[in-house]
Order: C-alpha cells, then structure tokens, then sequence
C-alpha cells in the first residue's frame, strides 16, 4: 500500500487557514467531504473529536495525525494539510502542529485499515529530512509528489 491510494490532490492543501484544531479539523474533513470520501461531515466530525478526547493525536515533532472510524465513511482517505505558523494540538512534546494528517476509515474495515496506515505514515515520518521537505512544500502538487513516496 502506498499513500498515493489513499489521497489525491483535492484532499491536500498546503496553505490551511485554521488557527485552532478545531478550524483544522473541520477545514480537513470539508476536503474528505468535498472529495466524495464522506457522506456526512457532522458525523464524521463527532469521531474524529471522540479520538480528541481518548487522547491528543498530536504526536509531536510538529506533527497530528487525527483519525475517526466511522459509517459516515465511503472509502479509506487520508487528507493532509500544512498549517505553516503551526496549531496548538496538546502534542505530547508541546510542539505546534504543522503537518496534519487526517485519516478516514469505514467503520466496518476499520480494525487492521487505520493502523497499517499509521504504520506507514509514522514510520516515514520519523525521518527528520523528509519532515523538513514536506515542510518546505509551496504546492499542493509538490506536496503530493512528496506523499506518494510513502509506502
């Protein structure tokens, strides 16, 4: 599996407005929305929150992963946003979150689907070089050229 299945240039967007997770999270589930891959925002929306509050998905080294199970979900997704001066996500090393990836997984497919995905994206993630070139990114196109390496 390469992240290239899983997202497409309308589920990125480097230039992400939102100052607070909340602007963040509803800004990306709007580009899960407006790509097909969900069919009701608010549903959506109250499983990404329901993992919030289990525990902060800002895992830190400027980096949030939020993610949601949920039947409001067509197809597994992953949408990614830039948010360059950075969002207080309560990262476990106080970092602000700048690179945010959201991850959308059908309910019912859900048990192995989202950890492999986490897998994948964690372990690429690690690598400080390829965290300061997605951070550098000007375009949606460059950004994704960056994410279909990840495998």
């Amino acid at each position: 599996m390469n992240l290239s299945d899983l997202t497409t240039m309308e589920l990125i967007d480097v230039d992400l407005k939102g100052t607070t997770k909340d602007e963040v999270i509803d800004e990306l589930i709007a580009k899960l929305d407006s790509a097909g891959v969900i069919k009701s925002s608010r549903k959506f929306k109250k499983a990404i929150l329901k993992r919030e509050k289990e525990n902060s998905t800002g895992i830190g080294f400027s980096i949030a992963i939020p993610h949601g199970k949920s039947k409001a979900v067509l197809k597994p997704s992953v949408a990614f946003g830039l948010q360059r001066n950075g969002v207080d996500w309560e990262s476990m090393d106080g970092t602000p979150a700048q690179l945010i990836f959201m991850i959308a997984v059908p309910e019912e497919s859900a048990g192995n689907e989202h950890l492999k995905i986490l897998q994948m994206l964690s372990r690429k993630l690690m690598d400080e070089t390829f965290r300061e070139q997605l951070l550098g990114v000007q375009t949606n196109e460059e950004a994704y050229r960056l994410l279909s390496t990840i495998q």
